[in-house]
């Protein structure tokens, strides 16, 4: 099993939580630059004064609009999991990893202001186990094995309808060969009557 220390875990900078997470679901491999995520933007929105997929600033709060894009230039795809369906249906030997959007609370300092933000993380497996590397904590964390995974889905899941997950999947050629490899395959049903 890898150790905490060996797992690659960016730490939360400004409002560049979409590209921690990005950087620590490839665990630094082929590593996303904010200038990356920031023309993105302006290609998915050129000649306007106010960008709408980043903070008004510009100093990051990326949209769901520049992950899958960027997810794109490094051949994967990102679907939205539908929160209506158990965790159990997904074939997580097809899943490169997840992106979660889930809503933090917004800190000045040491005040905690009654504001709510959205924050990306990233999950994934490395070797046997997965680990959530939300880069507002101090170290990846241990979530475990393919159960243990699935019901941290599941509670991430029950929320309140406040967090979405999306899965990070390689693209395949076509829209057919993407469309529900996520999916388990259902096992035939033997219908006890003889042949």
């Amino acid at each position: 099993m890898p150790t905490s220390s060996s797992v690659y875990h960016e730490k939360q900078s400004r409002q560049l939580c979409a590209l921690h997470a990005l950087n620590n679901l490839f665990q630094g491999d082929q590593s996303y630059t904010k200038a990356e995520l920031d023309d993105i933007c302006s290609n998915l929105s050129p000649d306007v004064w106010i960008n709408p997929h980043r903070s008004v600033l510009g100093l990051g709060n990326y949209d769901i609009n520049v992950i899958m894009t960027a997810l794109q230039k490094r051949n994967c795809e990102a679907i939205w999991f539908d929160k209506r369906k158990d965790p159990s249906v997904i074939n997580l030997d097809a899943i490169v990893g997840f992106i979660l959007n889930i809503p933090t609370d917004y800190k000045f300092g040491f005040v905690t202001l009654p504001l709510q933000r959205r924050h990306w993380i990233a999950v994934r497996r490395i070797g046997d186990f997965y680990y959530n590397l939300d880069s507002k904590l101090r170290e990846p964390d241990l979530l475990g094995n393919d159960v243990e995974m699935l019901q941290f889905l599941r509670e991430q899941l029950s929320d309140e309808g406040q967090r979405e997950v999306f899965l990070v999947l390689e693209q395949k050629n076509g829209a057919a060969a993407t469309a529900d490899r996520w999916l388990k395959k259902e096992e035939p049903h033997n219908s006890g009557l003889g042949t």
